[in-house]
């Protein structure tokens, strides 16, 4: 959310964002709610005031005057109503709309439609020339007996999946090692649930927009959170946190759903879109400032780097347009894993700088010990790995003219010290 004071003082700023985002919201509407609000509330401050007035001449009047006077109060109470009953349904129209709102881009953010007009920054890594014909990661999968689409699909519908023996074990090595180094990096380990309020989906401004990509329990009013963005960023949601405590670095594995509504008959192959995935997400809390902010977008990025630099995967960094941002997202970095069987960097992490937009939705702050007013907190997000999607590059990078997987270097330890999957048909 943000400071509607801003919208005041510059309408045009948050009419630029929308349209540069590609969301839809009345900014005129939106105002002159706020200042039919405005309006009404002085109208029932001078109610007030004449309602005092006139309540301090009534044990002093006549009985003819009292009359008259209770009458006049008796009106003035009814104005009261109608004044109050106007703010309500003002208000209520308004919070909606300030909902809405998008977050401006930073200014070195790049004007773009959609994810084809994102910015590369750099590239890191070789990308592997192979010396005979590729298989992709089906192929392989299939071959090895890892992988089982059609009994994911039997069971589950389109876009599921079954990982089974050394297809299970890889993909719970990467995540284990992705763990073990982010709280090696200090970073607070979380098991989080993944059923959550609407509350909590509208405060980390996944709703209003992501309903149609949202798994919902209609029975119990819950939703299956596609990230543990979710439950970490609302950790202290409503709680006024000492500055001494910032920033806090929370990372969590969790399960994540995803409707993938729209995108019928879009990457359906392979293991690239599917419904559900594990994922560790980084979660970064900190001081209001811009600085802090930009320094711990730098560092959560450096952290998914490191994990892809130590799993030897070629990658490029891109950075986001703003056709691409979110509505709370003031700039985004993506990584991008080179995969062979698409023949194209594909986007496997996105680290996201939101300011305060999420904590004024969540209503979470900290005390200034030098002010002693409190403030908002910055949130930024970033996700260490996430699999299957990043089995991908593994087993079709990895591969060996025999149809086996080297197991990368770095998750050898979590798979028993073997350094290779290979079918023992």
């Amino acid at each position: 959310m943000i400071d509607i004071k801003q919208i005041r003082e510059n309408p045009d700023r948050f009419k630029k964002a929308a349209k540069d985002k590609g969301f839809k919201v009345d900014i005129d509407r939106l105002l002159k709610l706020d200042s039919t609000i405005k309006q009404a509330k002085q109208n029932l401050q001078s109610i007030a005031a004449e309602k005092n007035r006139l309540g301090k001449l009534i044990p002093k009047s006549s009985d003819d005057k009292k009359q008259t006077t209770l009458e006049k109060l008796a009106l003035l109470k009814e104005q009261e109503k109608i004044q109050n009953q106007g703010i309500g349904g003002c208000e209520s129209e308004l919070n909606k709309l300030m909902l809405e709102v998008a977050q401006p881009a930073d200014d070195d953010v790049p004007f773009g439609k959609d994810d084809t007009e994102n910015v590369e920054i750099r590239k890191e890594g070789k990308v592997r020339q192979f010396d005979f014909e590729p298989k992709d990661h089906v192929q392989l999968g299939l071959a090895l007996g890892i992988i089982d689409i059609e009994r994911g699909v039997k069971l589950a519908g389109t876009r599921n999946y079954i990982l089974k023996g050394d297809g299970a074990l890889l993909h719970w090595a990467v995540l284990r090692f992705a763990m073990d180094f982010m709280v090696d990096k200090g970073y607070v380990p979380f098991s989080v649930p993944v059923l959550m309020k609407d509350e909590t989906m509208t405060g980390t401004g996944f709703f209003p927009g992501s309903e149609d990509q949202t798994y919902r329990m209609e029975k119990d009013q819950l939703n299956l959170a596609g990230t543990a963005e979710v439950p970490l960023t609302a950790y202290h949601m409503g709680e006024i946190l000492n500055a001494e405590e910032l920033p806090l670095k929370y990372v969590a594995l969790s399960s994540c759903f995803r409707r993938e509504a729209g995108a019928a008959g879009k990457d359906t192959y392979g293991l690239y879109r599917i419904h559900q995935f594990d994922k560790i997400e980084q979660v970064v809390i900190c001081k209001n400032s811009v600085e802090e902010s930009n320094k711990f977008h730098e560092e959560i990025l450096a952290n998914a780097e490191a994990v892809m630099q130590a799993l030897e995967l070629p990658y490029r960094i891109a950075n986001v347009c703003t056709g691409d941002l979110g509505r709370g997202q003031a700039k985004k970095f993506d990584i991008e894993a080179w995969m062979p069987s698409r023949n194209n960097y594909c986007e496997t992490h996105s680290a996201s700088k939101l300011y305060d937009f999420q904590a004024r939705r969540m209503n979470l702050r900290y005390k200034d010990p030098t002010t002693k007013k409190n403030l908002f907190c910055h949130t930024l997000n970033n996700t260490v790995i996430a699999s299957p999607r990043i089995l991908i590059p593994i087993l079709e990078l990895y591969q060996n003219a025999d149809g086996s997987i080297t197991v990368p270097k770095v998750l050898r330890p979590y798979m028993a010290n073997r350094d290779k999957i290979e079918s023992f048909v």
